[in-house]
């Protein structure tokens, strides 16, 4: 039973990453019924993202600032993404969205999935800077960068799966993922998580 629940999240998991708008489609139309454990598995996807290409934020320092970035990192995006979730739900009923509450909700966790995911295949860029360039500045700004690139993909991916739920509609709710970044620039530097300092070896 398990080994079967376990092989229908992943199988959920890979179409939700694949082709986000078909996996949010079936859901909002009711021709499928995910699990928890489909959900669960899009919101570790998410945590697994974070916790390691945090780890990777702090190579500069101590074995202390490895674990403790990872958890910054994670906490903090967490916040950043979660605090505005009920604000996306309910402007967009406001301005005349019909979508239901777990529609939306899966849209935004699809998203942060894709994110986390995203975040995971970044780790090699920023390893390998952090080993070949161990210079604050240049970590700083590769990190910046990595935020950056993620944060754009997360939005085409959030406005894609939007507009396939509500076609009719003019323009997605993007002015979410705006505020979730604006959100979490301001925890993050709360965290100290730009904050690189090199140790020597």
């Amino acid at each position: 039973m398990l080994q079967s629940t376990l092989r229908s999240s992943v199988a959920h998991i890979g179409l939700a990453l694949r082709q986000p708008e078909d996996f949010a489609i079936a859901w909002n139309s009711g021709t499928a019924r995910y699990r928890w454990s489909v959900w669960f598995s899009l919101f570790a996807t998410a945590v697994f993202g974070t916790v390691t290409y945090g780890m990777t934020m702090g190579l500069l320092g101590t074995a202390h600032d490895v674990y403790y970035k990872a958890a910054a990192c994670t906490l903090g995006a967490g916040l950043a993404w979660g605090i505005p979730l009920p604000a996306l739900y309910i402007l967009n009923s406001l301005s005349g969205s019909k979508l239901k509450l777990s529609s939306t909700v899966l849209a935004a966790l699809v998203t942060t999935s894709w994110g986390g995911l995203a975040m995971v295949a970044s780790i090699p860029i920023n390893w390998f800077f952090s080993v070949a360039i161990p210079h604050s500045t240049v970590v700083m700004v590769v990190n910046l960068a990595v935020f950056n690139g993620v944060g754009i993909s997360m939005i085409d991916v959030f406005s894609r799966v939007m507009r396939s739920l509500e076609p009719e509609r003019d323009a997605p709710p993007t002015w979410w993922l705006v505020l979730v970044g604006a959100i979490g620039i301001e925890l993050f530097c709360f965290f100290g998580l730009f904050n690189f300092s090199f140790v020597p070896t």
